[in-house]
């Protein structure tokens, strides 16, 4: 049975700058992807549909729709790992695209070596969900793609299209496909497994499901990865330093450098997750923070 490592990997790179397209398509092909470059929104989400990648970077400004309202097209309609390029070290902004659906960003200007080792990561993440999902149904291969389209260098063809889809197609698919765990899927209390529970908050690792007093919610990957280590851990704090490892998958020993972006990223992360929850953290159920150091459950009291 082959495994994720060894099947042929696609990228689709949405970027309207053609320097960094070019950039991304050489350090993603270094790392054995082939490569789909496009310039704009719209594009970007009919070559996701088209190409089925296994990840998919988002620039955030671009012309027509931009990166975060494409990064949630996206996410509705396939699972692809999503990173965000941005030049805009604002908070809002990094909260609007991770809770878009990104599984993590990186400011501009970025160090190929950055990218590759963030790439890296999130490919040990889906050998991780691929082996959770072993006794689950069978998910549209990712692997099965077309030859490399290297982002409009010189003497390169450009990127085939599908016809002229109006805008409103594009939000409204007749095909969507649903990520495990999706809210639009009901909930199958499984007796089997183990649940994880906080008050009247369960998930369940296995199935990646997540209820609130018997109402399911919607979490996207990182989300759900960071509030299941959390009922993990208990009353034991967890760092962002340390939250960033395990959503790397890196653990607790690592040559990797967690730096103030993958913090922030956390950071980001945590007040999607909270808002989700129904909280906030001046006012926490599920989630309290420790100032300084980092984030664990609220007692049960």
């Amino acid at each position: 049975m082959s495994t994720p490592s060894d099947e042929l990997k696609t990228a689709v790179i949405i970027e309207d700058d053609k320097e960094i397209r070019h950039v991304l398509a050489e350090v993603l092909e270094s790392s054995g992807f082939s490569t789909v470059s496009v310039g704009n929104g719209i594009d970007g989400v009919r070559a996701v549909l088209t190409y089925q990648p296994v990840l998919t970077t988002i620039d955030v400004n671009m012309p027509g729709i931009d990166g975060i309202e494409a990064a949630k097209r996206i996410r509705a309609q396939s699972d692809t790992y999503i990173i965000m390029l941005t030049g805009m070290n604002d908070e809002a902004d990094v909260i609007a695209g991770l809770g878009a659906g990104a599984d993590d960003y990186l400011l501009k200007p970025f160090r190929p070596r950055e990218l590759r080792a963030r790439v890296e990561a999130l490919m040990r993440r889906r050998t991780t969900d691929a082996e959770r999902a072993v006794a689950a149904p069978a998910a549209p291969s990712q692997g099965s793609v077309g030859p490399s389209f290297p982002g409009m260098r010189p003497n390169t063809t450009a990127v085939p299209t599908a016809p002229a889809i109006e805008d409103r197609d594009l939000a409204t698919p007749s095909t969507v496909i649903v990520p495990a765990g999706a809210a639009s899927v009901p909930a199958v209390v499984d007796t089997d497994g183990e649940w994880l529970t906080h008050r009247d908050l369960r998930l369940h690792p296995e199935n990646r499901i997540v209820l609130i007093g018997g109402e399911e919610l919607d979490l996207t990957r990182t989300e759900f990865d960071l509030l299941a280590t959390l009922l993990e851990s208990k009353r034991r704090v967890r760092s962002k330093a340390d939250l960033t490892l395990v959503l790397r998958g890196e653990s607790y020993v690592t040559s990797y450098f967690v730096g103030d972006a993958d913090k922030r990223a956390v950071e980001a992360h945590m007040t999607n997750l909270r808002r989700k929850l129904g909280e906030s953290a001046a006012n926490p159920r599920y989630i309290e923070t420790v100032r300084g150091v980092g984030y664990r459950l609220t007692s049960e009291s």
